[in-house]
């Protein structure tokens, strides 16, 4: 990004609160079968909330399982989208993705199908309600007319916390990248720069190591 070969990204957490703590985890990640089912009662809610931010925006959706994609495929025409769903099953996937890649649909919904192999340069919004950082690739490509990526990121409320959130796109320590996404969630709603993002969080954590050792100084001194 910073050389000028990707696209920059601009990271928005929608304050959409999303209860993950029942769902199973196996070799390290989230079960895709138990993630489709905790997601079933908010998709309409996320539908919602993408109106207000991909309406003129080319959106790529990453879902856990093919019956989830399917069923936000319908939930998003139903709110104005021109979706679409392609998944390894589908007889006319070659002509879906020339025809969301001409614009005939403005939402591309699929289930880890997307993740690497695809190009389509001009996407530029991703909504990850799955797995993360391939997917984010996808809609880094640079194109005319194109200034920024838009990612969209849910509150999830999980007893887990190594979930991976935009911070961990681009910090290198964990220490800023918590503190870019506590960041992050103060200001949800508001598209952010990940980078000056990064620049604010990695700030705000030596202030904080500053203070922290000055309150140390000032007691040993006492």
């Amino acid at each position: 990004i910073k050389e000028g070969y990707l696209s920059p990204i601009k990271a928005v957490t929608i304050p959409l609160q999303v209860d993950l703590t029942g769902v199973g985890v196996q070799s390290g990640d989230f079960k895709a079968g138990d993630l489709g089912t905790a997601l079933d009662p908010y998709l309409e809610s996320i539908a919602a909330e993408m109106e207000k931010y991909c309406q003129k925006k080319k959106t790529v959706v990453f879902l856990p399982l093919v019956k989830t994609s399917q069923k936000f495929r319908d939930i998003l025409n139903a709110h104005g989208f021109l979706a679409a769903e392609v998944n390894g099953e589908s007889q006319n996937r070659a002509e879906i993705l020339e025809d969301y890649a001409t614009g005939k649909y403005n939402v591309l919904c699929n289930s880890m199908l997307l993740t690497e192999g695809w190009d389509c340069p001009d996407v530029d919004c991703i909504v990850v309600l799955s797995l993360y950082c391939q997917m984010v690739g996808r809609g880094t490509r640079l194109a005319p007319g194109k200034d920024h990526l838009l990612l969209l990121d849910f509150l999830w409320h999980t007893e887990r916390h190594e979930l991976c959130h935009p911070a961990h796109l681009i910090c290198e320590s964990e220490e800023v990248a918590q503190k870019m996404t506590e960041n992050l969630e103060k200001d949800a709603g508001c598209p952010v720069d990940i980078e000056e993002a990064e620049k604010t969080a990695s700030e705000d954590v030596v202030a904080q190591r500053e203070e922290a050792l000055a309150q140390k100084l000032a007691e040993m001194k006492r």
